[in-house]
């Protein structure tokens, strides 16, 4: 199946490593938004940082 939606991190919209690039593409939004609610769930004692890194690791680079 050729439609499905696939979690990948992005190679073009990326910053450091891609990861809210992806989730962006993934969800439908502006990735922007999903950096933005990144930082503002580490601020306020989420673990937003330990999720990043988890995403880094676990969730590969698209192809291309």
């Amino acid at each position: 199946m050729s439609g499905e939606k696939k979690l990948v991190r992005s190679r073009q919209n990326k910053m450091i490593a891609g990861v809210c690039g992806g989730l962006g593409a993934y969800l439908g939004v502006d990735p922007t938004l999903v950096r933005v609610a990144f930082v503002l769930i580490a601020l306020f004692g989420g673990a937003a940082g330990f999720a990043y890194i988890l995403l880094w690791i676990f969730v590969t680079e698209e192809q291309g």
